[in-house]
């Protein structure tokens, strides 16, 4: 006996399947100009539009753009003053994203910055957090 799945089944699978995808490409689009904005935030010393980009999860931690802006400055410094931002892997994972970033800190050392990002009820995008290493030890 052969079964066949109605035509809405078959789109509810289809529309299950593209969710758990990898990332479109208009996705890529919004998770470079989110990051790009916030790492030129940085660089201006705009703590307030650093602070924009970042998800309530990380405003939960951190309620101000002061308390951001020094949090970022002492503990992800490879970020806080980048250069030569490099766009590499993105993956869809979990309800959102991760994207490496390929880095230079003032010093010249290379760094990747790992961000994770999800969409916001509202439709845009934020970064939920991030996490750096050095460029160097990409040898497996």
């Amino acid at each position: 006996m052969r079964s066949r799945l109605s035509p809405l089944a078959f789109a509810l699978c289809l529309a299950a399947s593209l969710m758990a995808g990898p990332a479109a490409a208009d996705d890529a689009a919004d998770i470079k100009t989110v990051i790009s904005g916030q790492l030129q935030a940085f660089k201006a010393g705009d703590g307030a539009a650093a602070y924009s980009f970042a998800a309530p999860n990380v405003k939960a931690m951190f309620p101000n753009a002061d308390m951001f802006m020094t949090m970022v400055e002492g503990g992800y410094a490879p970020v806080f003053r980048s250069s030569n931002a490099t766009f590499g892997e993105l993956k869809a994972e979990g309800s959102g994203f991760r994207q490496e970033v390929n880095l230079t800190d003032p010093s010249g050392q290379s760094h990747i910055a790992s961000y994770t990002l999800e969409r916001q009820p509202d439709g845009s995008l934020k970064i939920t957090g991030c996490s750096i290493r050095k460029g160097d030890d990409l040898a497996a």
